[in-house]
């Protein structure tokens, strides 16, 4: 896949999935554009469609027109799949025969994003190393556990591609370009978008945590590393600071200087966004939500959500519900349409 400087034009497919992400869909095609204007030839050509043809929303509301049905797609050497928010409603039966279908047929399959997710559900990737936006990615292994996932920039796997979405969609695209017609050209397009490099596959999609939470203490860091890896079955106070060669009380006099709370309810606060995740992305039971995260019951769990987001885990699977409904009703009035 893309190792044929001759084999032009590289015809590509992208099926856009309701509430995309526009900046994952730009970043994968502003670079195959830019490509055939810096080279001066047609290296790419590119068909961009829905799962039926009609006008897709973005998450942001931005409408696409697309220039037809999955069907439209002829012959191409890749289809990418975007998708974005409540990827998890959108796996419909037709998206997944047609991904399959394709695969027996030898093309390449990537996703950007979400996508991931689609690819999994078809069965497409149970044997491939894949990606998925961060915020996805413990959702994804509870969904998927047999798949193995990981939180680099971007995956390239034999005849599998898939992103975690965002600008990462453009070192995507330009790794690829590079691999195909030189490193020359993709750095030519690279300094087109004002984009000073090129990142490699397993570079990782969030800041270093030192950065996120403007913290360079080394042992803080440390102790909070080790929280966001045991949230499943959580370590006792006393053993976060053993591990890292502290006291509790030292380990409590860190969290309230830098952190301004104490241990306990810092790593409350990240099991607690774990389990508002899983309930907004999995259908999983609460209990299992609850159980996932590190609490002994249901009950406890939703004592400590309510006074932790002031609702209960079933309220607020109930509102992403309705919000999802909503948008599901309104995206034909957006005002903002685009046609390719």
């Amino acid at each position: 896949m893309f190792d044929d400087p001759n084999q032009i034009p590289t015809k590509i497919g992208i099926i856009l999935v309701p509430e995309f992400s526009l900046m994952a869909f730009t970043s994968a095609i502003e670079p195959l554009r830019s490509a055939n204007r810096v080279s001066g030839r047609e290296l790419y050509e590119w068909d961009i469609v829905s799962v039926d043809g009609s006008a897709v929303a973005a998450s942001n509301g931005v409408e696409i027109i697309p220039e037809g049905s999955i069907d439209l797609i002829d012959r191409p050497e890749l289809i990418i799949v975007i998708s974005g928010m409540d990827v998890q409603r959108y796996g419909s039966g037709s998206i997944l025969s047609f991904l399959r279908r394709a695969s027996r047929q030898g093309v390449a399959l990537g996703a950007s994003s979400t996508g991931a997710y689609i690819l999994a559900k078809a069965g497409l990737l149970d044997d491939r190393r894949c990606t998925i936006h961060w915020e996805n990615l413990e959702s994804f292994r509870e969904v998927f556990p047999h798949i193995e996932i990981s939180s680099d920039l971007y995956e390239i796997d034999r005849d599998r591609i898939t992103c975690s979405g965002g600008t990462a969609g453009l070192d995507m695209m330009l790794f690829l370009i590079a691999k195909q017609h030189g490193e020359n050209l993709a750095s030519d397009i690279s300094d087109q978008f004002i984009h000073d490099r090129i990142r490699e596959p397993h570079a990782k999609q969030r800041m270093a945590l030192r950065t996120r939470l403007g913290v360079t203490h080394p042992k803080l860091i440390s102790v909070i590393e080790d929280m966001a890896a045991n949230l499943e079955f959580p370590l006792a106070q006393s053993e976060l600071a053993t591990r890292t060669g502290i006291s509790s009380r030292q380990l409590e006099r860190l969290f309230r200087k830098y952190m301004g709370t104490t241990p306990t309810k810092y790593y409350l606060s990240l099991r607690l966004n774990r389990a508002r995740q899983l309930l907004e992305q999995t259908s999983m039971s609460i209990l299992s939500v609850a159980l996932a995260c590190g609490f002994v019951s249901a009950s406890h769990f939703s004592k400590c959500f309510r006074e932790y987001f002031d609702k209960t885990p079933r309220q607020e699977r109930s509102h992403r519900v309705l919000v999802s409904e909503f948008k599901n009703d309104t995206t034909h009035h957006s005002d903002v349409q685009a046609s390719f």
